[in-house]
């Protein structure tokens, strides 16, 4: 593991239970050969892949009402679970994660894919690869797993500032 939930919550700035990331396994920058305390720019974040997990919760407030005797996660939670996964890939372009000021905003989704159903006390694999940053703006390819079952997939475009 990489970061547990507090680490997490010191680069992110959700909060349970909006908060849907417990820790994050591995970053990754294919290609790049980074030192350690080294910061890049956004740009150079092209490729990066994270991993990340979740467990839903069987008393997580959503679940009371999406749908009573069948919970089910929402598919909007599960791409923002992604795009939660995907600012990950920026953690470099800080010099001190737990104290990044993000500000993000999540500004568009496509390709969206809802496979099969997600419920309670499931373990979610979230998986993101950058695919282009211009700018404050970029877009990320996600995909949600449990165990080796693609669960849902998302293209997911947001605007950071770090």
């Amino acid at each position: 593991m990489l970061m547990n939930k507090e680490q997490v919550m010191q680069f992110l700035p959700h909060r349970d239970p909006f908060l849907f990331i417990d820790s994050v396994e591995s970053v990754e920058y294919p290609g790049l050969d980074l030192k350690d305390g080294e910061v890049i720019a956004a740009k150079d974040t092209v490729n990066s892949e994270v991993i990340a997990h979740y467990r839903t919760k069987k008393d997580h407030p959503i679940f009371a009402g999406h749908f009573p005797g069948n919970p089910v996660l929402p598919g909007v939670v599960q791409v923002e679970m992604m795009a939660q996964a995907a600012a990950f890939g920026l953690i470099k372009t800080v010099k001190d994660p737990s104290d990044s000021n993000m500000e993000v905003a999540l500004i568009s989704v496509s390709n969206a894919k809802f496979r099969k159903p997600i419920g309670p006390e499931m373990d979610l694999i979230i998986k993101s690869k950058s695919i282009k940053c211009r700018g404050p703006f970029a877009t990320y390819e996600c995909e949600l797993h449990c165990g080796e079952t693609l669960m849902s997939e998302a293209t997911v475009m947001a605007t950071v500032k770090l």
